[in-house]
């Protein structure tokens, strides 16, 4: 009876523990886009709060969890706060500026939600909390950031904190204090930037920008300014801000909060205000150099010198000329706005001709690279004419020069301009009857040569398959003419007889090498006899199998 009424008390005081629990849960509305069961709600419960912050676990995901991952979650959210309220927020709002305090539920603290999301999904930012339910009826009605809860497994975590905390400085410094609306490519790529901001990135192998530069590595010709919210996204605005960010300092970036303008537009602002020669135009089309060459030898704009970005260099399209008398290729592309285009020539010799066409009424600039056969390369620009044209040529392409690179791309003098635009490219090589007639001789005395040699290799190997045969059983201890056949003949079997000695004496590295040889072939030589091992016995089947090698 005792028994009973302890386990009755002990479910009861279970079940009061979980209403208790539940009983202190807030509910949040969350993103059902990004939520892992495409919720729209949540239950969360208060775990910490911090001086600048308010930090929530989605109940059912923390208390679903074993006792060693709670351990870990609460040992990497310790650290997380700590590292949030002594560097994520000094920092960042020092650099971008403030989030909206003491916001629109008058707390100066803003609060942080860990909830189950999709994989892929580490963040997110929703500006329709910071609008009353009367105008926005799925507000939370707080300055606040939501994070895959799976990540707080990860040292990670700080990065994407970092990351969705510039959201929600961005809606405070633009949307709510000038009333603009950021175009999101460039949001995005100012987030992006903290955790190099915050020095999170010197860590290159668990960081946050080695994923975005695999990321842009795989497509690389992406736009940067027409976001969709996918992989390739994210990797062209990362590589793209960190470039700015070297070449021109953080605080070009820091400057564009300060715009009334957005997008482009507040980044060419900014870099007036720095004194800084160059537009957004001029430093988008030294990027799209740079990421190809990546060499500070050849110009300090054309290159990294980030140590994790500096080996960087985007896969160019290959354009193959064969080598014949004359060679055309005529070749069309459709292309967005603000996206780095590589198209690399090689092959052929001759003299080479590039026809570029495109558009009367679009912008367009076409850097080149020129390398020649020492890999020495120059950065050239074609000229285009009123109706968009410009043609390059290059004599003894192939012999002087190796290849060359064409870097389109379009810039719409109006700025975020997401139309899709088109050009042309005519590449022509043509060499001369003379030369076509020397390179022919060249390759038949060149094939001569090798047929000649293969020949003579041919000759050699049935010179050494030719010289003896077995004829009679060989085992250890024995001497003998016979066994030096046999040595000669083990040593020419590839990985058999590595010792390669020729001594006529059948000793255990002949034996050893027999063994193998044996096993090599066993389906002839050992199934037969009902073995599975080498013995090291050279008898009728070995012998058989040996002779068949030779003449």
């Amino acid at each position: 009876m005792q028994k009973k009424l302890l386990i009755f008390l002990i479910v009861f005081g279970c079940f009061s523990c979980i209403f208790a629990w539940a009983q202190t849960e807030t509910v949040f509305f969350v993103d059902k886009n990004y939520d892992s069961s495409s919720r729209n709600q949540i239950g969360a419960f208060l775990h910490a709060t911090s001086s600048n912050a308010y930090f929530y676990l989605e109940g059912k995901w923390y208390f679903d969890l074993e006792e060693d991952e709670k351990t870990l979650i609460e040992t990497n959210l310790a650290k997380l706060i700590n590292e949030f309220d002594k560097v994520i927020y000094p920092e960042m709002t020092s650099s971008y500026g403030f989030e909206w305090k003491p916001g629109i539920d008058n707390d100066e603290k803003i609060t942080v939600l860990f909830h189950k999301t999709k994989a892929e999904v580490a963040g997110y930012f929703r500006n329709e909390d910071e609008y009353p339910r009367l105008q926005s009826e799925r507000s939370n009605e707080r300055e606040m950031v939501y994070l895959n809860a799976e990540f707080l497994k990860s040292t990670v975590v700080k990065s994407y904190l970092a990351h969705e905390f510039t959201h929600l400085i961005t809606f405070n410094q633009k949307e709510r204090k000038k009333g603009v609306m950021e175009m999101v490519w460039l949001n995005e790529a100012r987030a992006e930037y903290a955790p190099s901001l915050l020095g999170y990135d010197e860590d290159y192998q668990n960081s946050n920008l080695k994923q975005r530069v695999s990321h842009f590595l795989a497509s690389p010709s992406n736009s940067l300014i027409d976001w969709e919210a996918q992989k390739a996204d994210y990797g062209v605005i990362s590589l793209f801000i960190q470039y700015l960010a070297e070449k021109y300092g953080a605080k070009v970036i820091n400057s564009s909060f300060e715009s009334f303008g957005v997008g482009i537009g507040s980044l060419n602002e900014a870099l007036k205000e720095w004194n800084t020669e160059k537009s957004f135009a001029d430093i988008f089309t030294d990027w799209t150099i740079a990421v190809f060459l990546n060499d500070c030898a050849a110009n300090n704009n054309f290159c990294y010198q980030n140590e994790n970005l500096k080996n960087i260099k985007v896969p160019p399209y290959l354009i193959f000329l064969p080598t014949a008398q004359k060679t055309s290729v005529s070749l069309n592309y459709s292309v967005k706005s603000w996206a780095g285009n590589w198209y690399r020539i090689i092959g052929g010799e001759g003299d080479l001709k590039v026809v570029f066409e495109g558009k009367n009424n679009v912008n367009y600039k076409v850097p080149y690279v020129l390398c020649d056969k020492d890999n020495g390369c120059e950065v050239d620009f074609l000229s285009l004419d009123e109706l968009k044209r410009g043609e390059l040529s290059f004599e003894n392409f192939g012999k002087a020069y190796s290849s060359l690179t064409l870097i389109p791309s379009v810039q719409p003098e109006g700025g975020e301009d997401e139309d899709v635009y088109s050009f042309s490219l005519d590449v022509s090589l043509e060499q001369n009857q003379a030369e076509l007639i020397a390179e022919l001789q060249r390759q038949i005395a060149e094939l001569q040569r090798q047929i000649a040699e293969l020949v003579s290799q041919i000759n050699a190997i049935l010179a050494q398959k030719g010289s003896c045969k077995i004829t009679s059983n060989l085992y250890l201890n024995q001497r003998g003419d016979q066994i030096r056949c046999l040595q000669e003949f083990l040593k020419t079997q590839p990985g058999i007889y590595p010792e390669g000695l020729v001594t006529g004496y059948f000793g255990f590295l002949t034996r050893a090498a027999v063994v193998k040889f044996q096993e090599k072939y066993k389906e002839e030589i050992l199934f037969p006899l009902g073995l599975q091992k080498g013995t090291g016995y050279v008898g009728n089947l070995t012998r058989a199998k040996i002779n068949s090698f030779v003449k």
